[in-house]
C-alpha cells in the first residue's frame, strides 16, 4: 500500500490547542512509522511522558490513541484524529480532533507542525 505522506523520523510541536488539552508549544513529538502503524513518543511542557499507536490513512490522515503522563501524575489517555496540510516549505501541519478516554471525556481540537530540519 502506498501512503500520501511519511511520518517516520518526523518531529512536530504544538502550535494550538483547545483549553482542556495538555499539549503546548513546549511539547515535542517524534514521530515513527512502518508501513500503516504510526507510533509517537512525545513530551514537555505539561506533559512528562507520552507514546501514540495507530494508523496512518491512504490520503495521509491520521487515526491514533495516546496516553500520557502529566505534571500532575496523572494517567491520562485519548483518542484523536489528524489531517494533514502541507505547507508552502514542505512541512507538515496537522489539524487534531481529539477527546479524552478518562475524566469528563471533554472534546477539543488541537494544531501541531513539523518543526523545521525534521
Amino acid at each position: 500500500m502506498t501512503f500520501a505522506l511519511s511520518y517516520d523520523g518526523r518531529r512536530f510541536c504544538g502550535v494550538s490547542n483547545s483549553e482542556t488539552g495538555e499539549v503546548s508549544d513546549q511539547t515535542v513529538f517524534h514521530y515513527f512509522q512502518d508501513g500503516d502503524i504510526l507510533r509517537a513518543d512525545y513530551a514537555g511542557g505539561d506533559v512528562l511522558r507520552g507514546t501514540m499507536i495507530g494508523l496512518v490513512l491512504p490520503d495521509g490522515g491520521l487515526e491514533f490513541h495516546y496516553q500520557h503522563l502529566n505534571r500532575a501524575r496523572e494517567v491520562r489517555i485519548g483518542r484523536c484524529v489528524s489531517r494533514p496540510e502541507i505547507l508552502p516549505d514542505g512541512r507538515i501541519r496537522l489539524h487534531e480532533s481529539w477527546q479524552w478516554l478518562d475524566g469528563d471525556r471533554q472534546t477539543g481540537t488541537s494544531v501541531v507542525e513539523e518543526l523545521p530540519g525534521s
